[in-house]
């Protein structure tokens, strides 16, 4: 017997839209994305697409007219609804661009809740491009399935964060000099509302270090014997977090 082939196929692009989605809706799309579907992927009429808001979920949706910079596409059916993401905030200091976007890209993928841009005393940058920032959130979320983006704080000095810093979230902090093996310390004490706090690539001052330890949600933690890049820490700790208190469980 001829099996009939998976609808919608796997292979069908998907795209994150600002426009609130539900069934029956029709969308125009241009710029980048119609170039996308129409000279990449090659979509004709009646093609399949993906389509989620980062508001109510993801959706299927057909090409139902092409021009040559925009295309047309009706929504069809809801397919999933927007996932409930673990509630893990990554606080991240500035680092070179490169380097930041990467962050960015990585920790969506592993599926944090939000991301808090940190201004500490040895960053070597001292502005932020939100935009640049969810721009590459947004392709790491649809390339990896997720349904709800990452939200994005504004930039915040350490001091500012420490000062007005939630009473009910933990705070962990990625010391190189030192602490608890992170594992150990999430063992001792589950939270589900939890940070992960790391540094510059020079490091927290000793000034910082000291404030950092005095705030009473915070645990200091090791990531091992080596000291780790600013960026391989953010995404190691991220990982270490999701396969003990998250979803990967």
């Amino acid at each position: 017997m001829v099996q009939t082939p998976a609808w919608p196929p796997h292979s069908t692009p998907r795209l994150f839209v600002e426009e609130a989605l539900s069934q029956g809706v029709e969308l125009r799309i241009d710029g980048g994305q119609a170039h996308y579907l129409l000279h990449v992927m090659r979509l004709k009429e009646g093609a399949p697409v993906k389509l989620f808001d980062d508001r109510t979920g993801e959706y299927l949706a057909t090409v139902s007219a092409t021009g040559k910079r925009d295309l047309v596409v009706t929504v069809e059916a809801k397919l999933r609804e927007r996932e409930v993401a673990p509630d893990l905030w990554l606080c991240q200091a500035l680092i070179k661009k490169d380097r930041l976007d990467w962050i960015a890209e990585k920790s969506c993928e592993l599926g944090i809740a939000r991301f808090v841009p940190v201004l500490t005393q040895r960053c070597v940058a001292d502005k932020l491009k939100e935009d640049r920032l969810r721009s590459q959130m947004i392709e790491a979320a649809e390339q990896c399935e997720r349904t709800a983006l990452p939200e994005i704080g504004e930039l915040s000095k350490l001091d500012g964060l420490l000062r007005d810093w939630p009473s009910d979230r933990t705070l962990l902090f990625c010391d190189e000099r030192g602490g608890i093996p992170i594992a150990q310390a999430l063992a001792a004490t589950p939270s589900s509302k939890a940070a992960i706090l790391i540094g510059p690539e020079g490091g927290f001052s000793d000034e910082e270090n000291a404030a950092i330890r005095a705030v009473p949600q915070a645990t200091p933690v090791s990531l091992g014997p080596r000291i780790l890049r600013a960026d391989t820490a953010a995404i190691a700790a991220i990982s270490i977090w999701m396969a003990v208190q998250g979803d990967w469980r």
